[in-house]
């Protein structure tokens, strides 16, 4: 029993220690983030693009 005991803590203990998941799940919040701001404001920023492009084109570079 005292050994199951201690196994247990050492698996805790090394998985308290590698944050190396936490890590990825950071990311994937972030990324889950971002797509989701991008789709809700594609329309605008699709706009303000070209707008940005036609005056772009149009001061003739």
């Amino acid at each position: 029993m005292i050994t199951k005991l201690k196994n247990m803590a050492i698996g805790l203990n090394n998985a308290v220690r590698n944050k190396k998941g936490m890590e990825m799940v950071q990311v994937a919040i972030l990324v889950a983030i971002a797509v989701a701001v991008g789709i809700i404001f594609k329309s605008s920023v699709t706009d303000f693009v070209s707008r940005v492009f036609g005056n772009l084109d149009a001061a003739n570079f």
